[in-house]
């Protein structure tokens, strides 16, 4: 019966795995055909001749190469920005005292049960006020540290031994030293996992791009392959190859540290 169960088990488990495959086996499918919209059923469009003109023709494309340096500096921004304030503050709120620690905790917490949407008009306005449209400043700056961010790293701190702060403290290491040198360190695992939930938030982000930019020169690659389609609705070869070409850091970033997200999982489990 244990067997059978984990025969069964497995079973299921490649049916949920298949299923969550085959919009990408779909992606590049019709992204490596000549005409896909020749083909009636999946058999013809599977066995249909391949190419990668369609790949040839958006990395060559100006514009695209503006929109993917665009998302890639945004999103390299904002993860880096979340990666410091959020350990300072993570680490401030799990280690220091001071005054009105636990109301501004209760406010980041009250902050993260705000959905996005809400403060949409006011955090344009206050765009259009700073004259922050179109340009870097809007898509960086309002995202530099987020409230999950914050929650994460100090859950992540509080369960980290104070005595290897104090052993520092007391070989004569100053707070900045002990942060740096002792406490980060035991963070990356988390610290990998912000990273990596920041830039995938980043990269995937469509709504404030699309409200602060109107231009092509700070377009990101989400809000460019919205238009793209608008613009040329029969060209599913071309958009496929785009959004084939936009997963590619996500996954690439999945299968270099996947090692360290396992690992953050389990400890973060195996902590009370």
């Amino acid at each position: 019966m244990k067997k059978l169960t984990t025969i069964l088990l497995y079973a299921a488990l490649s049916l949920v795995a298949m299923a969550m495959l085959f919009p990408l086996f779909w992606m590049l499918l019709i992204s490596l055909k000549e005409q896909p919209h020749a083909a009636f059923n999946l058999a013809e469009l599977v066995f249909s001749p391949y190419t990668t003109q369609h790949y040839r023709e958006m990395l060559t494309s100006d514009t695209f190469g503006v929109y993917l340096a665009n998302s890639l500096f945004v999103a390299g921004a904002v993860t880096l920005g979340n990666v410091v304030f959020c350990l300072l503050c993570g680490y401030a709120f799990a280690r220091k005292e001071f005054r009105g620690k636990q109301l501004l905790f209760l406010t980041v917490l009250g902050v993260m049960m705000i959905p996005p949407h809400v403060v949409m008009i006011p955090l344009y306005r206050m765009m259009v006020q700073f004259g922050w449209i179109n340009s870097y400043l809007s898509l960086i700056l309002p995202w530099l540290v987020t409230p999950f961010g914050i929650f994460l790293v100090r859950q992540y701190v509080q369960g980290i031994p104070a005595d290897v702060e104090d052993a520092a403290r007391i070989d004569g290491a100053n707070e900045w030293y002990i942060l740096v040198r002792v406490v980060m360190p035991l963070c990356k695992p988390v610290l990998v996992v912000l990273a990596l939930y920041t830039f995938l938030s980043q990269w995937n982000a469509f709504l404030f791009p699309f409200l602060f930019t109107n231009d092509l020169e700070h377009r990101t690659l989400t809000v460019a392959l919205a238009f793209f389609h608008g613009k040329q609705t029969v060209e599913w070869a071309n958009l496929m190859a785009s959004a084939s070409i936009a997963a590619l850091p996500i996954i690439a970033l999945f299968l270099v540290f996947q090692r360290q997200i396992i690992q953050a999982m389990t400890i973060g489990a195996l902590k009370e």
